[in-house]
């Protein structure tokens, strides 16, 4: 199994509804488990913004607790990023997974801001493969 250190950085983040195409960020490749070490959301504009962090899952399904449906997970939703700041949302280790050999089938990362162009983001990952 190799193992890779990745960083990706995104700007402009846009203001798309979180399942829509604009607002994925990352997505784990084919037969693949991406540990999430770090994402960095900055504040680029000149007044307060705020953001949307949230989990698809691979299958999209919710799991054995509740009834099979439609399930994104927010890590966090609406949270206030001030005027030159930048707000740590994963500062640990989150799992994504993709346990197919289907590219495009993973779990998937989602960020929206509050309005189009105020938001950068940094984002460090390990891919194992």
């Amino acid at each position: 199994m190799a193992t890779e250190f990745k960083r990706r950085v995104y700007s402009n983040i846009q203001s798309e509804v979180i399942t829509h195409a604009d607002s994925k960020m990352y997505q784990a490749p084919a037969n693949c488990d991406t540990v999430i070490i770090g994402l960095l959301l900055t504040n680029t504009s000149g007044s307060s913004v705020t953001a949307d962090v949230a989990i698809m899952p691979e299958d999209n399904t919710e799991g054995k607790l509740g009834a099979v449906t439609e399930l994104t997970t927010y890590l966090i939703k609406g949270a206030q990023i001030p005027v030159g700041s930048a707000l740590e949302i994963i500062s640990g280790k989150v799992v994504l997974a993709n346990t197919t050999s289907t590219a495009g089938d993973g779990d998937i990362l989602c960020v929206r801001a509050s309005a189009d162009n105020v938001m950068d983001a940094t984002l460090s990952i390990l891919e194992n493969t």
